[in-house]
């Protein structure tokens, strides 16, 4: 039931976002982008696809290194006490 609502979610803000760009497209309908407005778009399009490389690279290489592990912490012993310098 959990992953149908989750399903059911993902679907409907796919349609709302097809909904929402068909209409932004319909009402620009007659207007011409610049060569500013066509650079502007492709360096935006350019960076992001960078920044989402570069992110799961990031994500690939802290899995591989061990990164991504569960920290374990050493309780010291009583006997590890007495090497420690007394406040």
């Amino acid at each position: 039931m959990k992953n149908a609502l989750i399903v059911a979610a993902a679907v409907a803000a796919v349609l709302v976002t097809i909904l929402m760009a068909s209409q932004a497209m319909n009402m620009s309908a007659g207007t011409e982008m610049s060569i500013d407005g066509y650079a502007a778009m492709i360096a935006g399009v350019v960076l992001s696809l960078i920044v989402g490389i570069v992110l799961m690279v990031l994500v690939f290489y802290s899995s591989r290194r061990g990164y991504d592990e569960a920290v374990v912490f050493e309780v010291p012993s009583e006997d590890d006490d007495e090497d420690l310098p007394r406040r």
